[in-house]
């Protein structure tokens, strides 16, 4: 055995039998404390009384043992963890379920010796208790004989003391009355004092008596002679000796109370639960019998199904059954109830004679299976105990023993409450007394996965988190909370059909003013406006935020909260207003990419990892306090519209996990600088320029193709396509190019910007070190197609290059981003 399972077994095993000694110790008194009023007054010896508790301690035993066996293990576990001592062992490898395995093992052993001590000792201690008991009732009370009044308490005599010495015990003014004859106060003894003097043997008493008389009358009445003697004898000193009858206590050679439900052991139950089973049978067959012995039921063969002989009576009714008379009628009624009444009592006496057997029965069957149940409790309530004292990390009996107790409390409840139900045949005794198994087992595996696993018992955060959501469900009831929304693209659309969806109240929508746009110059609405128009709800678009009809406007609302999805920049008038505050969502995860295009430049930059971010407005742009922030991981192939879509979805779900938490005071900001790692640079992402839209072939090629992916599908990068060799006889104009979608080609190469194609497969440009195979373009005019189509139409590709667009330089020097 290594020295951990010594240490562990030697702890654990101290405790164990220290706490059985006290536990049952408390037990025995509480037991003391029900009988005590049979014990006192008897003049019981000592070791009467010690062999009385002992065998009342052994009764108390099911209920130490599994009580002993939580502390115990709570205890070892928690004086462990609390001198870290758990600690130094999960250090050194030792999981706890390696340090519960030896303890393990020792309640294995507690349960096996738990149940022989309810099969074996339990019984025979309350055969011998209810035995001791009988025989300490029949002993008669201590004689003590009171001043003043006339004590019976002598069988046949009747005494009477004036007054006691209490230092000497003389007694003085003595009358003793002698009824041992039965005729009455015939003799009768007066006394100036006298002692009293009981034998050892406590079956004679002495009365020694001083100064006194004896009066004696003889009334032998005769035919002739009716005169009356009196005896009258004076006396200086008289003994007098009164006989004695169960005084003093005697123990019963044999126990009488074997057949007792509870002084029996297990192969006694069974034999008495076939034995009580074969007689309720034997009660069924004679009732059965009587039923067939009786004359009422004459048409008892027709009604049999297995009497095979063809009875001699039909048994038919005619159709039309008609009496002579009324009283021939009224004779047949009142004969049909003798007999239905007849058999109503013979049922009854059934029930009745098989009531107190099937009740025998059912207490029988409750005491075989509690010797299993209290067994199997010691092991569970080890599985409690432990997890218990591992999590809490303290021992003694502080918290870790209250909790412990309450556990062990639930326990005694449901165990006793399914053993009369057991008792009363209203559930089968397996259920009523395991009842309490199946109730400690599901706690026992969750305290003991939570210990092994180190978490802790009960998440406060997560308690106070669900009680802020029931608040504000509540809240949400009687007054739901008033939202403006401010958004401006399709991106804002998302979180504005959650909140409506999860049942927010949104009373307003700020958006853009409508502008024309288009061949045509057609006014167009914002596609927050067109939501919004579509769903009926009022909509705000000033063409400045600081004019006092918009304030005014939006004053009316009476908002609680602003939510801002791609808006303009709010003065603080605006964002100072509701009383919860102003939070917008950002498409990126701050504090990068702050500006008015976080999507397109993630991508651009070939992030792996992007995100949202949701914080509270203040007078810069995109440096408020963080409320949440969500992460997104962005593909190889993902161009800006994808990331654009993945974004959306996830900031409408960060939308309502924000307007929750605010509404909820269950938010805590965070300043955008805690985020930055290290030297970590800040990534800025101002709007896209023209510029910025012309592809500059002389870059790498993964920064082309990046370029191409954050662009498209919106504002899409551009090339212009040129003759490779210009005639003064045939001068082409250039050629626009859209590109939404390429690939990277490495087996390609030749200068920046040369065209190189097959004429049929592939239209690709060559860049620093390699090419881009475009796959998705758009000339000037023309619709949107994929290249085969486009090179059906354009004839000998190789003879056009591509122009040098907007240097690395030039984008690095891109103006400030502004506000989205």
């Amino acid at each position: 055995m290594k020295k951990l399972d010594q240490f562990i077994l030697k702890t654990f095993v101290g405790q164990f039998f220290a706490i059985l000694a006290i536990v049952t110790f408390i037990l025995v008194m509480q037991f003391l404390w029900l009988y005590i009023d049979e014990l006192v007054g008897k003049g019981l010896e000592l070791k009467v009384i010690l062999e009385f508790l002992m065998w009342g301690g052994f009764q108390t035993l099911p209920l130490a043992i599994p009580l002993a066996t939580l502390l115990s293990s709570m205890m070892t576990l928690g004086d462990m963890g609390e001198h870290f001592e758990l600690t130094a062992m999960k250090a050194g490898g030792i999981s706890l379920a390696r340090v519960l395995v030896p303890m393990t093992i020792v309640s294995l052993f507690v349960c096996v010796g738990a149940f022989f001590v309810g099969d074996r000792l339990v019984p025979y201690s309350i055969n011998q208790i209810f035995t001791m008991r009988d025989d300490i009732g029949r002993t008669k009370s201590e004689i003590k004989i009171p001043s003043g009044t006339f004590y019976d308490g002598i069988d046949g005599y009747i005494l009477r003391v004036d007054s006691r010495d209490k230092k000497t015990g003389m007694m003085h003014g003595i009358q003793v009355y002698d009824h041992t004859s039965g005729a009455g106060n015939l003799r009768i003894t007066v006394a100036d004092s006298g002692m009293l003097k009981m034998a050892k043997s406590k079956d004679y008493l002495t009365f020694m008596l001083y100064d006194g008389t004896n009066y004696r009358e003889e009334n032998r009445r005769k035919y002739r002679d009716t005169s009356l003697a009196l005896q009258r004898v004076k006396f200086h000193r008289q003994e007098l000796v009164i006989p004695l009858e169960n005084y003093a206590y005697k123990q019963s050679d044999s126990a009488r109370y074997g057949e007792q439900v509870k002084s029996m052991n297990l192969k006694q139950l069974k034999h008495g639960h076939d034995s009580l089973v074969n007689l309720v049978d034997q009660g069924t067959v004679r009732h059965v019998r009587d039923f067939q012995r009786d004359n009422g039921l004459s048409f008892k063969k027709q009604l049999d199904t297995t009497w095979r002989e063809q009875a001699s009576v039909n048994f038919e009714v005619p159709e039309n059954w008609e009496f002579k008379s009324l009283k021939d009628r009224q004779k047949a009624l009142e004969g049909a109830l003798q007999v239905a009444r007849q058999y109503e009592n013979v049922a009854r006496s059934q029930i009745y004679d098989s009531y107190d057997y099937i009740n025998l029965i059912h207490r029988n069957d409750v005491e075989m299976w509690k010797k299993y149940a209290q067994a199997l409790a010691c092991l569970l309530l080890f599985f409690i105990g432990a997890p218990v004292g591992a999590i809490l990390k303290k021992g003694g009996l502080g918290a870790p023993a209250v909790i412990s107790l309450l556990f062990f409390v639930l326990y005694w409840v449901i165990d006793i409450t399914g053993e009369r139900l057991a008792s009363n045949g209203a559930t089968t005794a397996f259920i009523g007394k395991f009842i309490s198994a199946f109730v400690l087992a599901p706690i026992g595996g969750f305290l003991t996965v939570k210990a092994v696993k180190d978490k802790n018992l009960f998440h406060w955060d997560g308690f106070m988190i669900g009680f802020r959501k029931v608040k504000s469900q509540i809240i949400r009831m009687f007054r739901k909370t008033r939202i403006v929304y401010m958004g401006t693209p399709e991106f804002s659309v998302g979180p504005l059909d959650a909140l409506r969806k999860k049942g927010y109240k949104v009373v307003g929508v700020v958006t853009v003013p409508d502008k024309p746009s288009g061949r045509g110059l057609k006014m167009q609405e914002s596609a927050v406006k067109q939501y919004a128009v579509k769903e009926g709800l009022p909509v705000l678009q000033p063409e400045k935020l600081k004019d006092e009809e918009f304030l005014a406007a939006l004053k009316a609302f009476k908002a609680d909260l602003f939510v801002v999805v791609g808006f303009r920049m709010l003065p603080e008038v605006v964002w100072a207003m509701p009383k919860l505050g102003t939070f917008n969502l950002h498409a990126a995860l701050l504090p990068q990419y702050r500006g008015a295009a976080p999507i397109n430049w993630a991508v651009i930059n070939g992030e792996n990892i992007s995100g949202v971010t949701t914080f509270m407005i203040d007078k810069k742009i995109d440096t408020g306090g963080i409320i949440l922030r969500s992460e997104c991981h962005v593909e190889s192939t993902d161009t800006a519209g994808d990331l654009h879509d993945k974004l959306m979805e996830l900031g409408s779900e960060l939308v309502i996990e924000t307007v929750e938490g605010l509404i909820q005071h269950n938010v805590e900001l965070r300043v955008q600088r805690s985020f930055i790692q290290g030297s970590e640079l800040l990534k800025p992402a101002p709007k896209i320029t023209r510029e910025l839209q012309h592809i500059d072939w002389r870059d790498t090629t993964k920064h082309v193709y990046n370029l191409i992916r954050g662009l498209s599908p919106y504002p899409c990068a551009f090339t212009e396509l040129v003759p490779s060799v210009i005639s003064s006889e045939d001068e082409k104009s250039p050629v626009q190019l859209k590109v939404f979608f390429g690939e990277m080609r490495t087996d390609l190469h030749g200068e920046p910007g040369t065209v190189l194609s097959d004429g049929k497969t592939y239209f690709a440009i060559a860049t620093e070190d390699g090419a881009i195979a475009i796959t998705d373009l758009q000339l000037a005019g023309k619709k949107r197609m994929d290249v085969k189509s486009f090179l059906l139409g354009f004839r000998n590709p190789t003879s056009y290059r591509a122009t040098q667009g907007t240097s690395k330089a030039e984008i690095a020097k891109a103006a400030p981003h502004e506000d989205e």
